[in-house]
């Protein structure tokens, strides 16, 4: 039963918005049975922020970058679906 929710807060003024949709469709795809919702929400200052169930897991302002989609997927399924096998996103230890 899907019951997450996704919140990706960016920055309109520097044009973030299609990376912020980006990420949320290829959230969307891959957690399609455990996601209720993925939000947009619009800010200013430079802010890009992932937020899982209101809890913060992604901060540009922090780590001094964007995330590469399959570091965000893993951080999102840490959250919502522990269990849940990402197939080629997954890390492999050497």
């Amino acid at each position: 039963m899907a019951e997450h929710r996704v919140e990706i807060h960016y920055c309109r003024q520097c044009r973030w918005l299609l990376r912020g949709a980006w990420m949320a469709q290829e959230l969307l795809t891959t957690f399609d049975e455990v996601l209720a919702e993925v939000a947009l929400r619009p800010g200013t200052g430079g802010v890009f922020e992932v937020r899982v169930d209101d809890q913060l897991i992604w901060s540009r302002a922090s780590e001094g970058r964007f995330p590469e989609i399959k570091e965000l997927k893993q951080l999102v399924r840490d959250q919502i679906a522990p269990e849940m096998d990402l197939g080629h996103s997954e890390k492999k230890a050497d």
